[in-house]
């Protein structure tokens, strides 16, 4: 899909973090997340989250179940740990069950903000993507896709 504007900019933000989160490296991953975070956070959620939908729904073709959420957060916390010890899982929580559409409006705890959103997305996409096998520009290339489905679809 041939990009343009802010969704070119987004897209290479992303895959720039998600790269830094592949190769655990801190400098790169600090630089593309701070690009990232300073894009605007209701967009790169959007796309972020639809990478992260997509990635769930291959990897559980026959659905989620509360471990399967549980595992997906464990897996990532420990991965990024190794090299990013400041990793909170509560972000990634966040991230895991904004993506399937459950949102916490209880009121219990404020939503995280879009620089710890920006930070986490990519380590949680990186280890999702590493157990696909695949790479990121496919899924990129489907959020974009279904983001513009639907703004068409919205359109009166």
């Amino acid at each position: 899909m041939r990009l343009t504007g802010a969704a070119r900019i987004i897209a290479a933000a992303a895959t720039d973090s998600v790269a830094a989160a592949r190769d655990r490296d801190r400098e790169a991953f600090e630089a593309a997340t701070a690009r990232l975070a300073t894009l605007n956070p209701e967009q790169v959620g959007l796309v972020l989250g639809a990478v992260v939908r997509s990635l769930l729904e291959e990897l559980h073709p026959d659905g989620l179940d509360g471990d399967d959420v549980q595992a997906a957060l464990a897996t990532c916390v420990r991965s990024a740990a190794d090299w990013l010890p400041e990793v909170d899982p509560d972000v990634v929580a966040i991230l895991l069950l904004g993506a399937l559409g459950v949102h916490g409006d209880d009121g219990e705890a404020p939503p995280a903000n879009p620089t710890d959103l920006a930070r986490h997305a990519p380590l949680l996409i990186a280890d999702l993507l590493a157990a696909s096998g695949r790479d990121l520009a496919g899924y990129l290339d489907a959020a974009f896709a279904e983001i513009a489905r639907g703004e068409t679809q919205d359109m009166p």
